[in-house]
């Protein structure tokens, strides 16, 4: 009985010490992660600028979350948040309304990725593991913009700020409060104040109901501020209000796109039960949108990216439909029946549910992981290995085509050879297409080009090098021959080149590209990726040459000109046009320079004195990557290719201005000043990439010197004096425009807060190296 007694007691002491270790582990944030990416998870960085993270935090998210939101995500109370507000001078909070939540996230999450763990992330964001989930790995590849890394950040608790501390925030609010007083003289736009004037719709202007899918030319775009990643499942974020809908027609726009998950979308079914929730919704939702937008002569054009690929739990009760395996996701073989059938009927279903819409179009070699072939690795899938690569990617365009059809045989099916044969010629793929698609390519693609002395080829899209391509040429020629429809792939707004204003009056290239392609007899045009979709001037070019295939490039730009400014403004404008289109002929054109370098996020990307050893990442955080910037470019001529663009782009803002002083009337003059505004954003944007270039040349030099040369620390002073006063030009121009900045897939990239940061770290950094 004592023994027996013993071994109970054991036994107890066994389980409450097991108990225990469970809570903890549970309640352990880094267990809180494991359902959440980590990537190799190295350390975060520090921002030394702010007395302590918790001031960064609570100055990071300042105007965009309650004092409740963030005391609840640290674990204090509200006064000790406007305790801290108030020692670093922060003005009272004007608070963003709730109705942006959706269009702020990736904002929040960006700026506050390297300070928070991801469980004080889903409380600052009030969501769950799933939806965060979903948004990293499905909403324009988040997770990679982000470097496919989660910085290791320890818990951040609220502790009272030490005297060095209180002194550390005096010193911020010193510096801020000129610049401030400075800019609450001047009137400013809220965020998101540019969505109410694209949401107001002119009653005067009649609407006239179309068949756009017997219209001769096709002219497709986004929504300038649609959510990417589920767009239909709320019907308070609609993604092309009416406003929208006519100002797009307006500009010869005759069909809009979004982005929708077919397992979302479609409904449950015996094969994939998992599937199809929330799916009756989202096509009502659709539904509304595409009547609605056809009272514009406007149809809708799903992008399917399909089908996406699983977890690997997925498959355990379908092994065969398993194919290769990437991460932690399996791609759903299309070479098995099942999973055709379920994308043939499914798309059927939705055409059935949804007879209004326009159409789709495909993307099947790139973006997600999809089809065994759509990342290169089909070799890995037993059934794939044994087929031709060209077989695979046509048959999915044909399930596709083959799914629409049958609900709608007059849709559009657009397939996109983005990334067939790895970007190279795809003439192959194209011969096995059926019949009833359209072959679309990026026009520009391929395009040989020389930039400071560098030769290289266009492998992005551009405005700077004005298209047709070669590949494009091929492409559309092979389609021609099988007797398909064909559409260039074009961006006339902006591209990666720079896509923080809304669009680049480069006015000369845009119409030199559209005249280019009138000449080639193309079906369509699709006018933007998620970027550059804002209803321009730019637009009207492409129009215009639509409707007269053989206008010139002269009589389309100065009829522009005197429809958008007045005849006075004409000879101003068109060298203002002309100038910039000079300028921008200059940029160091690569895709790893449009990814990776720091136009998008201009004077608002931090400086460090130390290097950070992080590598730069896709439009997501340029951190001080000089190498990673530059693409094949040696990094002076990368920093002078900028600081031409720079200087050449300033002269074009001289003749703007002229274009002002003469300007015939109020509207004229105040339509001037605004495109005046986003051209000096766009320079302000040059400017900076060209003294950060600059910085960390003259940094790198100084610590090899072993911060011993006087001269070198005065030249890094000197480029930290420059920068700053290039954040507080551009604080001003950005008040007075709140497009500046957003971009749809990345939303804003920088609000009026980041930029004082900059001003705050350029100022602490010209400090320690004056000790």
């Amino acid at each position: 009985m004592t023994n027996l007694y013993h071994l109970l007691n054991r036994l107890m002491k066994l389980f409450f010490a097991f108990s225990l270790f469970v809570c903890v582990f549970f309640q352990d944030p880094v267990y809180a992660q494991k359902s959440l990416p980590l990537g190799s998870h190295p350390p975060a960085l520090t921002f030394d600028h702010f007395p302590n993270k918790a001031f960064a935090f609570v100055w990071r998210n300042w105007n965009l979350v309650s004092p409740e939101k963030m005391a609840e995500t640290i674990q204090c109370k509200p006064a000790d948040i406007l305790y801290l507000a108030q020692l670093m001078g922060l003005e009272d909070q004007k608070l963003l309304s709730e109705n942006f939540k959706e269009q702020i996230y990736i904002t929040l999450l960006r700026r506050n990725w390297h300070l928070l763990p991801y469980d004080q992330l889903l409380t600052l964001l009030d969501m769950d593991k799933e939806r965060l989930e979903f948004a990293l790995k499905e909403d324009d590849f988040l997770f990679h913009k982000f470097g496919n890394l989660k910085p290791a950040s320890p818990t951040l608790h609220y502790i009272s700020p030490t005297e060095a501390e209180i002194k550390k925030a005096a010193a911020i609010k010193e510096v801020i409060q000129p610049i401030i007083e400075i800019s609450d003289k001047n009137p400013s736009e809220e965020l998101f104040h540019f969505i109410e004037k694209l949401k107001t719709f002119n009653e005067d202007e009649a609407i006239i109901e179309r068949d756009t899918l017997k219209e001769d030319q096709l002219r497709f775009i986004y929504s300038y501020f649609g959510i990417f990643g589920d767009p239909l499942m709320d019907e308070q974020n609609d993604p092309f209000p009416n406003g929208l809908l006519q100002k797009l027609a307006q500009k010869g726009v005759n069909g809009v796109w979004m982005h929708v998950v077919l397992s979302q979308l479609a409904p449950k079914g015996e094969a994939f039960p998992e599937f199809g929730e929330g799916s009756e919704t989202r096509l009502r939702n659709l539904q509304k949108i595409a009547q609605r937008a056809k009272k514009f002569g406007i149809d809708i054009y799903l992008y399917m990216n399909e089908p996406r690929a699983q977890p690997q739990a997925f498959f355990e009760e379908r092994p065969e439909m398993a194919g290769l395996q990437k991460d932690d996701f399996t791609t759903m073989c299309t070479s098995n029946e099942e999973v055709r059938d379920w994308m043939e009927h499914s798309l059927t279903h939705v055409f059935t549910e949804v007879p209004e819409l326009g159409g789709v179009f495909t993307i099947t070699a790139s973006e997600n992981l999809t089809n065994c072939a759509s990342h290169g690795g089909k070799d890995e899938c037993p059934r794939c290995s044994v087929r031709p690569y060209e077989d695979i990617i046509a048959e999915v365009n044909r399930t596709i085509a083959n799914g629409v059809h049958a609900a709608k045989p007059e849709a559009n099916v657009i397939a996109w050879d983005w990334g067939w044969n790895g970007h190279g010629m795809a003439r192959d793929v194209i011969d096995k297409l059926p019949e009833d698609v359209w072959l679309m390519s990026v026009s520009e693609w391929a395009k040989p080009i020389e930039r400071g002395g560098i030769p290289n080829t266009v492998g992005e899209y551009s405005i700077s090098a004005v298209g047709p391509g070669p590949r494009a040429k091929s492409h559309w020629s092979g389609a021609k021959k099988n007797l398909l429809k064909t559409v260039a792939k074009v961006q006339f707004n902006n591209t990666w080149e720079l896509s923080a204003v809304p669009w680049l009056p480069v006015m000369d290239l845009v119409a030199q590209h559209a005249s280019n392609l009138a000449q080639m007899d193309i079906d369509g045009y699709m006018l933007s990726w998620t970027l550059g979709s804002y209803p321009s001037p730019n637009l009207e070019i492409a129009k215009k040459f639509s409707d007269d295939p053989g206008a010139s490039i002269e009589e389309v730009l100065n009829s522009l000109a005197l429809e958008r400014y007045g005849r006075a403004a004409v000879p101003y404008v068109r060298n203002a046009w002309t100038t910039f289109s000079t300028a921008f002929e200059e940029y160091p054109y690569d895709i790893r320079v449009v990814y990776s370098a720091p136009q998008q996020y201009g004077p608002s990307n931090l400086l460090f004195l130390e290097p950070t050893g992080y590598r730069s990442t896709m439009v997501g955080f340029p951190y001080d990557d000089l190498k990673g910037w530059s693409g094949p470019y040696p990094q002076e001529i990368f920093i002078s290719q900028f600081e031409k663009v720079a200087t050449k782009w300033e002269k074009g803002l001289k003749f703007l201005e002229g274009a002002i002083e003469v300007a015939e009337n109020e509207s004229y003059k105040k339509l001037l000043e605004e495109d005046l505004n986003l051209a000096k954003a766009a320079y302000l944007h040059f400017l900076s990439v060209g003294q950060q270039g600059r910085f960390i040349l003259a940094r790198d030099i100084w610590l090899e010197s072993q911060k011993t040369d006087k001269v070198l620390r005065d030249q890094v002073k000197a480029i930290l004096q420059k920068e700053k006063q290039t954040a507080i030009e551009l604080l001003e121009v950005i008040r007075k425009d709140s497009r500046i900045g957003f971009e749809a897939s990345n939303q804003y990239y920088y609000v009026p807060q980041d930029l004082l940061e900059k001003v705050i770290n350029c100022q602490f950094l010209i400090d320690e190296l004056d000790k």
